[in-house]
């Protein structure tokens, strides 16, 4: 498993509740791009519309070696889920106001996939405290080098 990429701002402003793998239905200059590695996901996020998850904000640069029949840089993707796991994640974001955030993207076995998570949204003294925590455990490591 190669990570291409990751979300550290999803852990910093979210509590994480559950996580799911999905693939992505992508096109070949996207693919492409994406093992360059030259995606990013940071302010992306994951809709439900007709019983299918879509992944929008997610920016894959252009592939610079393709023709004239490259891909829209901020497409909406459609995510490759099972119809129990998308009802299950639809149902929590409408009834209890969580949000859905890729996590990272990765290559598994050759295929591009994606971990989304299952959010709520952290507060202002509860990034403090994380923060606390971090800073911490920190300076533990470092009191236990020495």
């Amino acid at each position: 498993m190669k990570i291409i990429t990751q979300n550290r701002k999803a852990r910093h402003d979210y509590f994480i509740l559950d996580t799911y793998e999905a693939g992505i239905k992508l096109k070949g200059s996207e693919i492409k791009s994406i093992r360059a590695g030259k995606i990013n996901i940071q302010d992306s996020y994951v809709t439900f519309k007709g019983g299918e998850a879509h992944l929008l904000g997610a920016h894959i640069s252009k592939f610079d070696q393709s023709s004239i029949f490259n891909h829209d840089e901020t497409r909406t993707r459609k995510l490759l889920l099972n119809k129990s796991e998308i009802r299950k994640l639809s149902n929590q974001v409408d009834l209890e106001g969580h949000s859905v955030v890729p996590l990272r993207v990765y290559l598994k076995e050759g295929l591009c996939k994606v971990e989304i998570a299952l959010v709520k949204g952290k507060k202002s003294h509860d990034k403090r405290e994380s923060l606390k925590q971090k800073d911490q455990e920190e300076r533990l490591k470092k009191q236990i080098r020495w």
